[in-house]
């Protein structure tokens, strides 16, 4: 499907590896394009570790969750707006052109993060990021599947989302590896331009989209590139192909426009919008960039102090969701999009309730609070706890949720779990709590249950991955009639990062509001009623054409339980239930 996900079966993988020497001119192509899925992983999950040491720097985004929100949402926002104009620059100017403006996007973005002197210029980086962010998760992926051979399109489109979730992992190791380096968050967000810069010359040297250029009228030009990419026996089917391709597609653009607006009224693309939005705000609404975006964080909140420590295990996560995009390459078209669909919401919901259940115990079982008897200590004692009249209720979560000012907790050396002083927190105090060989807490508390919560993320990353990570895309590029893929698909898209811009702005707030575990029982739920909505209203593309899912969605009326068939006559023939 032009611009969508495209699953490649094991042949086209083999065929693939084999053209590596047999025609590398295409590998050139899908690997210098798709550095945008690289750029597009790293900077979305780049900022979840360099949030860490940012709110070291900046006490005022320490303070304000708002600001530490904005920090990471604005480039879903900027991904909003970066996503449309990446549509009509893509049609106006071409593929190349608009991956040269996203890379153009992502090393000014880039500098602006790595050189910013306050919270506000940091936020303008990271909207700048999100414009290239929204052009490369679109045209990336719709270059390389325009300039593949047909056989291995799969398989090379495949690699971009692989790159994406590759970038996303890569960009943890990055942040590990420039903890303990002056500057710490700046090398983060700064090395996202060496990318950016190597994509951007080597996109110099190569083609345009044949398609775009046929399309455009300027078939010489598109034709030599076909000779480039195709063997000489098969070349010129291609460009009869292309040249049906075009014509067929220039009647269906006709038609979707005199059609727009009526969208809705039609029953199969109404049928199909309600399957292919809902999904796209499922995926965000499970709230899987939480994960993505807040990892260390979360890692913080169930216990584990420390900055690298919250790192380094964060690594597992995504890890385990670059390798959860290669499992669903392998069972999408085995299980079926449904059946995957059902099996990870349900791990995603048990996983979950683990995550509600740990962070229950941590926040309702934390160290007390005594007070401070070191003479180091006495004078820096935070002043909620010594002005309060129940100081014997006081424990860690208590202490960390003190304004006047910020406190923080310093666990007893011999055992944190053990009771432990509640301070005033800045960088002195938290040097002389570490210097005794006690740990400082300021995010989360120490807990016996934080390796339950590293399982609850595995696990979550595990089931989520194959199922919800990835075939909301697919269905979103099997399920509308053929007419109005482009623009049904466009509305779908949409959804997902506005869904993603209302997660990922809001989750700090709920941990702070409703304390962390109503959060994730809060997606757990959303994940219950997301599993509802898959048995009752996504039917089954497995295998199907186009024009066979038109015709199932005109022959199915919604019912509580699934799609079933409408009452047929004794002439009529019935539809095998999905």
């Amino acid at each position: 499907m032009e611009g969508g996900v495209v699953i490649a079966d094991t042949s086209a993988f083999r065929d693939c590896f084999s053209l590596a020497w047999k025609n590398p001119y295409v590998l050139r192509l899908a690997f210098s394009a798709g550095i945008g899925g690289l750029l597009f992983g790293y900077d979305t999950g780049v900022i979840s570790g360099a949030l860490l040491y940012i709110r070291d720097d900046f006490k005022s985004v320490d303070r304000k969750t708002v600001l530490q929100e904005s920090i990471v949402s604005m480039a879903v926002a900027g991904a909003i707006i970066g996503a449309a104009v990446g549509g009509w620059l893509n049609d106006r100017f071409g593929r190349k052109k608009a991956l040269l403006c996203a890379d153009f996007l992502f090393f000014l973005g880039a500098v602006i993060m790595a050189t910013a002197p306050s919270p506000f210029p940091l936020i303008i980086g990271r909207i700048f990021v999100g414009f290239g962010v929204g052009m490369a998760s679109m045209t990336a992926p719709l270059y390389i599947s325009e300039a593949s051979p047909a056989k291995i399109r799969g398989a090379l489109v495949s690699t971009n989302g692989f790159l994406i979730t590759g970038g996303q992992f890569l960009s943890y190791l990055i942040n590990l590896a420039f903890t303990q380096v002056p500057g710490t968050w700046r090398w983060m967000l700064g090395v996202a331009g060496i990318p950016a810069l190597l994509q951007f010359f080597l996109m110099l040297y190569l083609p345009e989209s044949p398609r775009w250029l046929y399309r455009k009228g300027r078939e010489e030009e598109a034709i030599a590139i076909l000779r480039k990419i195709y063997s000489a026996e098969d070349v010129e089917k291609e460009i009869q192909d292309l040249q049906d391709s075009i014509d067929q597609e220039m009647k269906e653009v006709g038609n979707s426009e005199k059609n727009i607006f009526k969208l809705w009224k039609t029953k199969t693309v109404r049928r199909g919008l309600i399957a292919g939005v809902g999904l796209q705000v499922f995926q965000q609404f499970v709230g899987i960039n939480t994960v993505m975006y807040y990892s260390p964080t979360i890692v913080q909140l169930a216990g584990y102090a420390s900055n690298q420590t919250a790192l380094l295990l964060s690594l597992v996560t995504s890890g385990l969701n670059a390798f959860g995009s290669i499992v669903s390459i392998y069972f999408i078209d085995r299980t079926g999009r449904k059946k995957l669909l059902i099996i990870s919401l349900i791990g995603v919901i048990f996983s979950l309730a683990v995550l509600t259940g740990v962070f229950h115990e941590t926040t309702t079982h934390s160290p007390i609070v005594k007070p401070a008897t070191d003479l180091v200590f006495r004078n820096q004692t935070c002043p909620d706890y010594t002005s309060a009249a129940d100081v014997a209720s006081w424990d860690c979560m208590k202490c960390l949720k003190a304004t006047h000012p910020d406190c923080g907790f310093c666990s007893s050396a011999a055992d944190k779990l053990q009771p432990g002083v509640c301070l005033v927190s800045n960088d002195e105090v938290k040097g002389l709590c570490r210097k005794g060989s006690s740990e400082w807490y300021t995010r989360g508390c120490p807990s016996k249950y934080g390796w339950l919560a590293l399982i609850g993320l595995a696990l979550y990353i595990i089931f989520f991955s194959p199922g919800m990570g990835t075939v909301p895309w697919i269905v979103n590029s099997e399920i509308y009639p053929l007419r109005f893929r482009g623009v049904c698909g466009g509305i779908a898209a949409t959804a997902n990062w506005i869904s993603n811009l209302i997660v990922a702005q809001s989750f700090l707030t709920l941990t702070q509001s409703i304390g962390t575990d109503w959060t994730f029982l809060l997606f757990g739920v959303l994940s219950v009623v997301a599993l509802f909505f898959v048995i009752i209203c996504v039917p089954e593309t497995k295998g199907l054409p186009i024009e066979e899912v038109e015709k199932m969605l005109e022959m199915r009326t919604l019912q509580f339980k699934f799609w079933e068939n409408n009452k047929s006559g004794p002439d009529e023939k019935k539809q095998p239930q999905v």
